[in-house]
């Protein structure tokens, strides 16, 4: 098919294309069969035991029970079928949002699009740090060159050439051809696709581009562990349960039903659920807040960085230059300035509509006061361009029946051009090196009306003008985000490849500890590996760095003991982003292998999004982490009310349709209302949490215990002094079973905050998601008890009110007691928090 290089495909073709040769995908992606999904949930030990319990009621001849078993069953499965749908659809969500992109001619203009998309015949457009997407034919080049090293194995780049133009016939790897998955180093290039997918040079490579499967964090394995643990415990308390049973009662069916219910109770089956829902919403909630994170396990680790190593230019400040002050017989406000003469020299000795950030600043300093369309019509008769080497310009106009010298530049080449004496020129050295240690960009301002056109800048004596100081003012925001970095334990270090002085100014105005030094690129070089790791715990600022140095500051960060976040941009800061532990690419200014390389991109590029990121991290652990204390806690009574009734010689309290009923009540529990709850106030006043740390710790374990201890002896207790009564099992349980869940009900309300007491919810906007489900629980639980077509199936009998208010205030009590525990932690906290050491402590940090 002819393509039109200026129209690009259009939209017919494109369908027509991608019928023929489908997605440029390395990986083909199949797509979910929701009834395999549907059905593969019955896998889960959970609903295996659950089956089981069924059979055992008809083969014990009770139908009834059976079948309403099974209608749970597939109940219970719907709901986990419907979280783990809702999670795949919500990480499919971010990884359409972190594909990579780009820019190709369709219907006659620039689009960007997936790189999945592209179809051959695709007209593209690169630049540097694209990774080029398709094997594709060089139509146009400007100095474009390649990194083919991932296909050749070759580290030279290689310049491309406009195919046709050299004769690579007899070459394998052609020199006016690219190549999937290489690397473009620097130029632009236009190209038109030739092959897509599998049949592209990198896709028949096979093995090497399949997917690699991701190792789990920490905290899966943490998690994965404990699930492991307490299942084996579940075994061996079964067969123990079995045992108890058979030998009291001497029915084998009924004991293996009492140890399935044992099996049931103990099966943490929730953990592995509720810790994939909570990351994947966690990294969709900052999707929204301008970062997309393409490693869903830095959700967690976000809580536990020590240090944030930033860029300076365009995240911590505007990357917008402006006039910060003028010097010209004495230092002028730049929105004050009167002078005309002074005025014409800024905007004349600039480029005309200027494009570098310097000289807008310089323009817009002297525009205002002085008619620039004026200016604009004055004749250029010369021109001496910016030069590297002597770091200064100047432009030459025909005015009358003169000619009028404009320049500028960096001092130490402007100066010596100027007529000056010694003593001028040193107490001008000293003005400059005062608005230097500023952190001011400093360039000298020089004119001259002469008569003569020389062709050299240095044939004529300037008359010296002033000087003038510009900066990148850092932005909005930076240094109250900086002061909450710091309460949180959070490091800040400032990498910027700009000026030693420059980068020390910014770092005292946004509050960052310097120690009135920074270490430079030239000082990292000259360090051993130990003397940098011991360098880099004593200042927060380094100059003049380029990429090499930032992966020498990750690994001397790592290995002191540091979780390191990293931003970059550039094609050489991946090595940089990838040896962090969390690699934070630029999305506005970043390279597309930057991105790729990075665990988070910042949409907005701005120093203020990282930090809200970090305070979300630390939600999102913590509430998981609630979530898990509630699973292990209510997991007590359960089990040990299993366990306990064979031991007692005592009927079985908990039913396998009671297991169910509180699964219902348990699963939307954890993966909804902890899930949406909002950070405590103290989120982000407390040091980053070690990696190593337990998922419970010493003062969690000792709440599970407590909790749960409680939560079993208010439902056991009055199950056997009521059974020993006389009472009848059915009215026993049922009490016990009322007493259970309105504990549980409790127990949500009590563990949603670990500072906020119960009442709050009354003067606060409460979660729905919360009142619905604790809602549906206590229906769930006044059903069962109320209405008499429930009873058979769950082996209840209708409370009078009494009794049934006993139960709840019971049930009330059993988990509401530890508002007591949180008020004297929180008293405390308030009185270390006056302490007149901790306030010193708090003034001098």
């Amino acid at each position: 098919m002819e393509n039109n290089l200026l129209n690009g495909l259009n939209n017919e073709q494109v369908e027509s294309l991608r019928e023929e040769y489908g997605f440029n995908e390395l990986i083909k992606t199949k797509k979910s069969n929701p009834i395999l999904k549907f059905l593969s949930v019955f896998k889960e030990p959970m609903f295996l035991l659950l089956a089981g319990a069924a059979t055992l009621y008809f083969v014990l001849g009770e139908p009834g029970e059976g079948s309403i078993m099974l209608i749970f069953v597939v109940f219970v499965a719907t709901i986990t079928f419907v979280q783990e749908w809702k999670t795949e659809k919500t990480i499919d969500s971010l990884k359409d949002l972190t594909a990579p992109h780009v820019t190709a001619m369709r219907n006659g203009k620039k689009q960007i699009i997936k790189s999945s998309e592209l179809v051959p015949s695709d007209i593209i457009f690169l630049s540097e740090g694209n990774r080029i997407p398709a094997d594709c034919e060089v139509i146009e080049e400007s100095n474009f060159s390649v990194d083919e090293s991932s296909l050749t194995g070759e580290s030279e780049p290689v310049y491309k050439v406009v195919v046709g133009t050299i004769d690579s016939s007899k070459d394998y790897f052609k020199q006016d051809y690219l190549y999937a998955g290489t690397l473009s180093n620097f130029g632009k290039c236009t190209a038109k696709v030739k092959t897509i997918g599998f049949e592209t040079e990198y896709g028949k490579i096979g093995k090497a581009i399949s997917e690699t499967k991701q190792e789990l964090s920490p905290l899966q394995k943490k998690v994965n562990y404990l699930v492991k643990t307490l299942s084996i415990a579940g075994f061996i308390l079964c067969i123990l349960v079995i045992g108890f049973s058979y030998i009291h009662t001497g029915e084998f069916v009924k004991s293996i039903l009492a140890g399935i219910t044992l099996a049931m109770a103990i099966i943490p089956e929730e953990f592995p659920v509720v810790l994939t829902i909570f990351l994947s919403l966690g990294a969709f909630r900052l999707a929204k807040k301008n970062t997309l994170i393409r490693s869903i396990p830095a959700v967690e680790t976000l809580g536990s960085t020590t240090v944030l190593c930033v860029d300076k230019t365009g995240t911590i400040t505007q990357n917008i230059m402006c006039a910060k002050t003028i010097y010209s017989n004495g230092f002028i406000d730049p929105n004050k300035m009167q002078d005309k003469d002074l005025a014409k020299l800024l905007v004349l000795a600039c480029e005309k509509d200027p494009y570098d950030p310097m000289e807008k600043a310089i323009v817009d300093a002297g525009k205002n006061k002085i008619d620039i369309t004026k200016l604009y019509k004055l004749e250029l008769s010369k021109k001496f361009a910016f030069d590297s080497k002597t770091k200064r310009m100047a432009n030459i106009y025909k005015e009358n029946a003169s000619y009028y010298v404009a320049a500028k530049g960096s001092p130490e080449t402007i100066l010596p051009l100027c007529n000056l004496t010694q003593d001028e020129e040193i107490q001008i050295l000293d003005i400059i090196d005062g608005m230097a240690n500023k952190g001011l960009r400093v360039l000298a301002l020089a004119d001259l009306v002469t008569s003569t056109l020389n062709d050299s800048l240095e044939q004529y004596s300037l008359c010296f003008k002033g000087l003038i100081g510009l900066q990148d003012p850092p932005k909005e925001g930076v240094e109250d985000a900086i002061n909450v970095c710091k309460k949180a334990g959070v490091r800040v270090m400032m990498i910027t490849g700009d000026y030693c002085k420059t980068a020390m100014a910014i770092g005292n105005e946004i509050g960052l500890k310097s120690n009135n030094c920074a270490i430079t690129g030239d000082e990292i070089d000259a360090m051993t590996g130990d003397e940098l790791s011991d360098a880099v715990k004593h200042c927060d600022i380094f100059s003049r760095v380029i990429p090499e140095h930032k992966m020498k500051i990750v690994k001397a960060l790592k290995k002191n003991g540091e979780i390191v976040a990293m931003t970059g941009d550039g094609v050489n800061d991946a090595p940089a982003l990838k040896n962090a532990n969390i690699g934070i690419a630029m999305g506005k200014r970043g390279t597309e292998v930057a991105k790729e390389a990075a665990d988070m991109i910042l949409m907005d590029d701005n120093f203020t999004t990282i930090v809200h990121s970090i305070e979300d991290g630390r939600r999102v652990f913590d509430n998981i982490r609630k979530a898990m204390v509630y699973i292990m806690i209510i997991h007590i009574p359960i089990m040990t009310l299993a366990l306990f009734s064979p031991i007692f010689n005592l009927p079985q309290i908990l039913l396998p349709v009671h297991i169910v009923l509180l699964e219902l009540i348990l699963d939307p529990t954890c993966s909804i209302v902890f899930e949406g709850e909002p950070a405590e106030d103290y989120i982000m006043e407390q040091p980053p949490r070690s990696p190593e740390e337990p998922l419970l710790t010493k003062y969690l374990t000792k709440k599970v215990l407590l909790q749960g201890t409680t939560m079993f002896l208010a439902s056991f207790l009055p199950f056997h002094y009521m059974v020993d009564s006389g009472l009848g099992t059915d009215f026993a349980r049922t009490f016990s079973l009322m007493v259970l869940i309105v504990g549980n009900v409790i127990l949500v309300l009590v563990n949603r905050s670990n500072t906020k007491y119960l009442i709050s919810i009354f003067k606060e906007k409460g979660s729905k998601a919360r009142f619905y489900i604790n809602s549906l629980a206590l229906v769930m639980l006044f059903s069962i008890v109320y209405i008499p077509a429930a009873h058979p199936i769950f082996k209840t009998v209708a409370l009078n009110f009494k009794t049934a208010v006993l139960a709840c205030i019971i049930g009330a009590t059993s988990t509401g007691w530890w508002e007591i525990v949180k008020f004297f932690n929180n008293s405390k906290h308030n009185k270390v928090k006056e302490s007149p050491v901790i306030k010193n402590l708090n003034d001098l940090s």
